[in-house]
Parts: structure tokens; sequence; C-alpha cells
């Protein structure tokens, strides 16, 4: 049930979020290996990247690749947020009395993210290319034809095995990690901190305690895992050789390289704020519903009867 409720708790914050995540990819890939003012700038801030989208592919644009990225949460963070809460339940990462342990809870979260991301890797690789997609006169990065998650799945499997469906896997798991280990970590954290202290309410269920927390944990989670983002997009979204290699970056490492020399570090930031604008309400939404849920599953749920030796 545990992986029931994050799975479910993350898909329905990734509905309202998905627009966000849409031009956040777009962000990432515009200029490519390329020095500022040597490219064109089809998206100049957030609102110009809205109205260009709707405007060259219509409104549903804004949605695109909404149903792989509902089955990439369900998967990464079903396995997630499901295996923190067994580990929470246990008693691994916070005390009966609200003490976090922070190292423990950092492990923790590293890793139920990179199992999460690593299994829900060949979804994201069609959830990248079907929202890099665009009309040729906004068109950003490698433009990939997509004809539906599961024959997309197949055609990419027939072609390369099970190293082709699992290509740029590395630049997720790292990212999750990093983006999982902090999030989780500072929400709890704080979490506890308003709980203990009574800081925004005496009830020490307040949603509002959990509405401060998510916050803040979606602020960690931005910062810290902006620049990992930006890899996975990019290695997720080149173009492949008749063996499957890529065509721009040989490695995560040489992602990095390049991308630092060519762009600088701003470019291991492309995309910083709808990066944020789009983490910082899902972990919000995520992190609120997987409380909630919790909430009605602790309440419903009957306790098992003990059985004697």
């Amino acid at each position: 049930m545990e992986f029931v409720l994050g799975g479910t708790a993350a898909a329905a914050a990734g509905f309202f979020t998905n627009p966000l995540d849409v031009v956040k990819v777009r962000f990432q890939l515009q200029g490519e290996l390329k020095a500022r003012g040597l490219y064109a700038v089809h998206y100049k801030n957030l609102f110009h990247a809205f109205f260009q989208i709707v405007k060259h592919d219509g409104f549903l644009a804004l949605q695109k690749g909404l149903l792989p990225a509902s089955c990439h949460q369900v998967v990464l963070n079903g396995i997630r947020l499901g295996l923190y809460q067994v580990a929470e339940e246990r008693g691994w990462t916070i005390s009966p009395d609200g003490n976090v342990y922070i190292i423990n809870s950092i492990g923790v979260g590293i890793v139920a993210g990179g199992m999460g991301a690593f299994l829900g890797s060949p979804i994201l690789l069609v959830k990248t290319h079907i929202q890099s997609k665009s009309s040729q006169n906004i068109a950003v990065g490698t433009q990939h034809q997509v004809d539906g998650i599961m024959k997309t799945l197949g055609e990419i499997y027939s072609q390369f095995g099970l190293r082709g469906l699992f290509r740029g896997s590395l630049g997720a798991v790292i990212r999750v990690m990093v983006g999982s280990s902090s999030q989780l970590t500072s929400f709890t954290l704080f979490k506890s901190y308003f709980k203990k202290h009574k800081i925004f309410s005496s009830n020490e269920d307040s949603i509002i305690n959990t509405f401060a927390a998510s916050m803040i944990g979606g602020v960690f989670i931005a910062i810290f895992m902006a620049p990992f983002d930006t890899i996975s997009t990019r290695l997720y979204n080149q173009g492949v050789d008749k063996q499957g290699r890529g065509l721009l970056y040989k490695s995560y490492m040489d992602c990095v390289r390049k991308t630092f020399k060519q762009e600088g570090v701003q470019g291991l930031y492309k995309g910083i704020l709808p990066c944020y604008l789009r983490i910082g309400p899902h972990t919000v939404l995520s992190l609120m519903f997987w409380d909630m849920l919790r909430g009605l599953q602790t309440k419903y749920s009957k306790p098992e009867p003990f059985l004697s030796p």
C-alpha cells in the first residue's frame, strides 16, 4: 500500500505541473553546446515560452508527454516514496519522539530514489522525446518521431535491446539520487521541527506544517538537482547512431564537460526558473497528497491481530 500511495500522490501532482516540465525541457535544450549569441533564441523567458508553444503548437501542446509523465511518476515515486515510508515506519529515519536521523534519511533517499529512477528510465526517455518535439519554427534539440509509449519502447528494444531502453539512465539515477535525498530529508526535518515547536499550529497534524515543509523541500531539490536535470535531459534527447551510441555525448562526464566548456556554469543551470516553478509546486502537491493519503491509511487501516507463537 505504501507504494500505491507514493505513486498516486506524485501522478496527481504531475497533472498540474506538466506544462512547466515541457517548458523546462525546451530551455534545457535551447542553444545546446553553443555559446551565448550563436544560436536562435526561441524562448526568451518563461512567459514567452508558454506563448510560443501555444502559438505554434496549440494549447494542448503544454500537456505534451502527460501520459508517460504520469506513468513515470507512478514508477519513480511509487518506489521512492514507498520505500521511504517503509523506512520511516520502521524507525530508520525518524525516532518515535520526532527526531530525524539525518544521515539515515539521506541514505534512504539516495537508495530509494536511485532504484525508482533506474526502473522508470525507459518511460522518462520517451517522455523527454515527446516534450522536446515541436513545430520547426520553435524546435530545439534533436527532434524524435514518437508514436505512442508502448510502440516507441518496442521499436527501441527491437533496434538496440535493453541497452537502448536504459540509455541515459545513469543521468536520471544521479539526478534523482541528489534530488530525492535533499527533498525528503529537508521535508522530514522541517516538518518534524514545525510539529515539535508548534511554529504554525498547535495541531501536530496541521496541513500548514506539511505545506511549509514541502515548500522548503522544493527549494532544496531545485537548487541541488538543476544541473543534474539538464545533463539528464540532454543525454536522453540526443540522437544515436545505428549502434545506439550517442551522437553528441559519449558518456555522462562527456556531457558535463562539453556543456561546461561551451556554455559555462549557466549552461548547467538552464531552465532553473521553470525547474523550480515546476518542482516547487510538484513537491508541495505530491508531498501534501502523500502525507494526506498516509494519514487516511493510518486512520482507516485495521491493525493486524497479534498471533502468539
